[in-house]
């Protein structure tokens, strides 16, 4: 912020004529920055407003353009983040709008977020849902994501499903003994083969992948969400989900 009203200020004086060109560069002597300094203060003491009203246009010219950003990172790696083979996918495969989240098993927002995403998805009826298993949180989460994925792998979408929702209410330490049990009460059938398969270059590769994407992405924290053309870093409320969709389809 510190440097944004610097910037700030030194549009400002340079529009109101207190500063030309030429002295807003780098070549000023010392004197010529002393008495520039003093005279941007004095302006900005007489007309604090207008540094307020500075700042409002470019925050928001910022943000514009950090949303174009957004914007064609999506595009550019758009069949990856929708159509890759190696992510779940659930809700309506045929919906209208698709909804990927970057999850972490150890993530307080993303289990926060949990029963929001499961509302949006049911109560929308059209929206496709896909899973980006996102470990970033350390050993436990790698575990818990290599658990999950290998359950997709090795038993299907359904037990998928059923292993990352109770995952997602989990609460406590993420050990080898804890995914047994949670495979044991989501009836997973191969449980020795579902551990075995978590060592295995399959898996790995997959989780892999999705942090390359989040990289390429600029996506460091859980939840992150692609909302069809919208790139959500953040925990976002129900409702506001809900009007990001609604935005998407007026789009």
């Amino acid at each position: 912020m510190t440097k944004l009203i610097a910037t700030t200020a030194l549009a400002i004086a340079m529009a109101a004529g207190i500063a030309t060109p030429g002295l807003a560069e780098k070549n000023m002597t010392d004197a010529e920055r002393t008495a520039f300094r003093a005279e941007v203060r004095a302006y900005l003491m007489e007309n604090p407003e207008v540094l307020m009203e500075a700042i409002g246009v470019l925050e928001e010219r910022r943000n514009s353009q950090a949303a174009a950003d957004d914007i064609a990172l999506l595009k550019t790696n758009a069949d990856e983040i929708l159509n890759d083979p190696a992510s779940w996918v659930g809700g309506n495969p045929d919906g209208d709008i698709t909804v990927v989240e970057f999850m972490d098993y150890r993530c307080g927002y993303c289990k926060k977020a949990f029963d929001d995403v499961a509302e949006l998805i049911s109560s929308d009826g059209n929206i496709r849902f896909v899973v980006k298993e996102l470990p970033i949180l350390g050993e436990q989460s790698d575990l818990a994501s290599r658990f999950a994925v290998a359950v997709l792998q090795t038993e299907g979408a359904d037990a998928y499903e059923k292993v990352h929702n109770a995952l997602m209410k989990l609460h406590g330490d993420i050990t080898p003994d804890t995914l047994k049990t949670v495979a044991q009460e989501n009836s997973v059938q191969d449980i020795a083969g579902v551990m075995a398969a978590m060592d295995s270059d399959a898996v790995k590769s997959v989780i892999a992948a999705n942090l390359a994407l989040a990289q390429r992405l600029d996506v460091n924290g859980t939840p992150t969400f692609v909302i069809d053309q919208t790139l959500v870093r953040g925990y976002v409320p129900l409702d506001g989900m809900r009007q990001i969709v609604a935005g998407q389809r007026k789009g």
